[in-house]
């Protein structure tokens, strides 16, 4: 059987590039570490794929890839719920940041015209 080789070669090049993000400053040591987490999962469960059979009957779930479907679901969902969160923070930062340049503009524009009011006064 050749998946269990492709598997862990996709999950050895996402590790990598994992650390090489790591390494850049691009993600956090929790993050790194989340992800290693889940491509050594997928390779454990690449070349042991009988495996998941025992974990899912322990959580009450009949078959291996029922669960590794039911697990990839929450996964999806929490990332999907971590996303929203910081998109939700991104919006409210970006309109912070643009009440603060609307104030400096007004500031700049009124100092601005009480230099021409005071240089037109003057000749």
């Amino acid at each position: 059987m050749i998946y269990p080789y492709i598997a862990g070669l996709i999950a050895l090049i996402g590790i990598i590039l994992s650390i090489i993000r790591f390494r850049e400053g691009r993600t956090s040591p929790r993050m790194l570490l989340f992800w290693i987490i889940i491509w050594i999962m997928v390779i454990l469960i690449s070349f042991f794929p009988q495996e998941t059979t025992i974990f899912a009957n322990i959580f009450g779930i009949g078959r291996g890839l029922d669960f590794i479907i039911i697990l990839g679901l929450i996964g999806c969902y929490y990332l999907i719920f971590k996303i929203y969160t910081m998109i939700e923070r991104l919006e409210s930062d970006i309109s912070q940041l643009v009440r603060e340049i609307a104030i400096k503009n007004e500031k700049i524009e009124s100092i601005i015209e009480k230099i021409e009011i005071s240089s037109s006064k003057k000749e």
